[in-house]
């Protein structure tokens, strides 16, 4: 999931999409993989990696159905890897290929979107919430009203990150419901409260992390290690954990049924649940992972950023976001379809 999201591909020695021996394709969201790291695998196995970046769930998920792409991995989000499991886009592990698997953390292990974890590598967690500089803003930072009754300070100087269902979630839980609701009197509170406050957003788009540190943007509904990169380059900048309900999420790595590095996509899976490699991940994007003992190669910053350790009085308030279906899934699209009218 999350930070400033680009259509670039980071090209590490190899210059097309294309099958080779010795060479792998990762399809993942923008800025989101360390190069740090994909050095340190080409060194011990001499595969060479390109990383080709997607800026949402549902442009990867479009992008694998449309066919014809050539990536051996995907990193989709907690609630999206049912849905590549049902469509039958990915294949199940063969774990005889996966000697650290034992490596994933136990409550990261069986998680409800994968029992067993047999589809699914942890590649990083986190939270969506609200980024606002507080040279602009003094008021209260913890709540979903910053973008949906937007204070008169960051009128006009608020963005909202395009990703459907982290929107429209916090705003159904800012209106008393639960994500993937189907009571149409708390939908039609959330998608009123969604369309009246647009006017006063500056945009609905990605790059927060640079924007929120030149000051180009005084707030934004993003994510938190996005928001910690920013806080770094900016220290005004603070991380709001709505009160009324937010998104937690894991992006986690798939390998696709269609890949055609399959042995050198496997030795990848297996390279990242090293713990001082899975920390290498975290020390870029700056946001927490799912792998036992990374905790010791993290960098200091991170073990006690307000980004990263949610305050203990807003941890009740996050929720994991369900894979939302029928009806309920044709609410959601549809409140998202006339927002982006």
């Amino acid at each position: 999931m999350k930070t400033l999201l680009t259509t670039t591909a980071l090209l590490l020695g190899c210059s097309s999409i294309a099958s080779a021996e010795g060479v792998l394709q990762l399809y993942n969201w923008g800025n989101y993989t360390s190069p740090e790291l994909l050095t340190k695998f080409e060194k011990e196995t001499g595969i060479k990696v390109t990383v080709t970046d997607f800026d949402s769930n549902d442009t990867a998920l479009a992008k694998i159905e449309a066919g014809g792409h050539g990536f051996d991995l995907v990193v989709p989000s907690a609630n999206y890897v049912p849905i590549w499991v049902e469509k039958g886009l990915v294949t199940e592990f063969d774990m005889s290929k996966l000697s650290n698997h034992g490596n994933i953390a136990p409550e990261w292990k069986d998680v409800a979107w994968d029992p067993g974890r047999k589809f699914s590598i942890p590649w990083q967690w986190g939270s969506t919430g609200v980024a606002v500089n507080t040279k602009v803003y003094g008021g209260d930072i913890n709540t979903s009203n910053v973008f949906l009754n937007v204070p008169d300070e960051l009128k006009g100087k608020i963005n909202v990150v395009p990703e459907m269902n982290d929107i429209v979630s916090m705003a159904v839980m800012w209106a008393g419901g639960e994500p993937c609701s189907e009571d149409t009197e708390v939908l039609k509170k959330a998608r009123d409260a969604l369309l009246a406050a647009k006017p006063d957003w500056i945009s609905m788009d990605y790059g927060a992390t640079e924007k929120l540190s030149n000051n180009d943007w005084a707030a934004s509904v993003n994510w938190n290690g996005s928001t910690m990169r920013a806080r770094i380059a900016n220290p005004d900048v603070a991380y709001g954990y709505p009160k009324e309900g937010y998104p937690l999420f894991m992006d986690s790595v798939m390998l696709l049924k269609d890949a055609q590095n399959v042995e050198e996509a496997y030795k990848f899976l297996d390279f990242i649940m090293v713990p001082e490699n899975a920390a290498m991940i975290s020390a870029f994007a700056r946001y927490a992972n799912g792998i036992s003992g990374s905790e010791a190669f993290m960098p200091e910053d991170m073990k006690t950023a307000p980004e990263v350790v949610i305050p203990e009085e807003f941890k009740a308030a996050g929720v994991f976001l369900p894979t939302c279906t029928g009806k309920a899934q044709e609410y959601v699209t549809a409140i998202w379809t006339e927002l982006q009218k």
